[in-house]
């Protein structure tokens, strides 16, 4: 385990950073961790570096101090890769490779860990849940464990799926003690959706296909429709899991297109098929009922390779 606060003790300049299109785990715990260092070492500069997370995550404090990493040219005393190994962080890649020392913090299978230190807990439910792991609790307060929760929510689905353990429902429990409105949190930022994003899950689900026998849903957004409904991949989040809830379905396959032609593809499992597995070999990874990768093919190309590998498993 990473000891935090040794660390932390001479660093003066800090950078966090997480994966291209952050979900909840990855803003929950690059800014839980960014609270957190701004209230242990006041006196040390600590900036976020993410792609624009999504309107749900405004209620997050200091949000909005998130910035691009594409024109920053700094060394940063220290720089911590949470959530992915350094080839998922985007713009910011460079400012890890010219760090200091690197930290690297992930629950994600297919990490090897990329950091100076590395602490990868594949049976951890989130990043979020090993960030509280390694904090002094004396400095945590209502905003970071605020932070810390949305991320665990998100990455376990409300506490659902299979990655929840007695731990996580016991940090769960000492984070809900810091006395934020936590059924609304659940509501805005877990189901709560807009007109749009109704709309899209609407017409992906009517437009879905089972295979295998009924054992596997395959949905899809092309980028045509991307553009001409003015859609972020924000927008399309929780779809795989709404594929994964048909009746009868083992495994739920959901892709949508990117500028370049190429596919975003999000896999799901319910209770026997590694899905990760799957999309190792696409270069991707996850865990075993939560996976993506992208792939440089058309969807149905894309989605008979996949059937191919699901098949295998059944």
């Amino acid at each position: 385990m990473v000891n935090l606060s040794k660390e932390l003790e001479n660093a003066k300049t800090i950078a966090i950073s997480g994966h291209i299109r952050p979900d909840g785990d990855c803003i929950g715990s690059v800014m839980g961790l960014f609270l957190y260092i701004k209230n242990s070492k006041p006196d040390a500069t600590v900036r976020a570096f993410l792609e624009e997370p999504a309107d749900i995550f405004d209620c997050i404090k200091e949000v909005e101090e998130i910035e691009n990493a594409e024109n920053v040219d700094e060394e940063f005393d220290i720089f911590f890769c949470l959530d992915c190994d350094k080839t998922r962080l985007g713009a910011a890649e460079h400012l890890f490779d010219a760090a200091k020392t690197t930290i690297n913090i992930d629950h994600h299978v297919s990490n090897p860990g990329c950091g100076d230190y590395n602490y990868i807990v594949p049976k951890a439910s989130s990043t979020c849940e090993l960030i509280f792991d390694l904090l002094d609790k004396k400095y945590i307060d209502k905003d970071i464990a605020m932070a810390l929760y949305i991320g665990i929510i998100h990455d376990t689905g409300v506490m659902q799926y299979s990655n929840t353990s007695p731990k996580t429902l016991r940090i769960v429990a000492d984070l809900v003690e810091y006395g934020f409105d936590f059924p609304r949190l659940i509501d805005e930022t877990f189901y709560e959706k807009s007109l749009l994003q109704t709309q899209i899950s609407a017409k992906v689900m009517a437009d879905c296909k089972l295979f295998l026998d009924g054992k596997v849903a395959f949905g899809k957004v092309d980028y045509e429709t991307m553009q001409s409904m003015g859609l972020k991949s924000y927008d399309l989040d929780g779809i795989v899991n709404q594929l994964r809830l048909i009746k009868g379905v083992e495994a739920s396959v959901f892709m949508y297109g990117l500028e370049n032609g190429d596919n975003k593809v999000s896999l799901r499992s319910r209770s026997y098929v590694d899905v990760a597995k799957i999309c190792q070999n696409f270069k991707g990874g996850g865990h075993v009922r939560a996976a993506g990768c992208t792939v440089s093919m058309d969807a149905g190309s894309a989605l008979k390779e996949i059937l191919k590998l699901i098949e295998e498993q059944i």
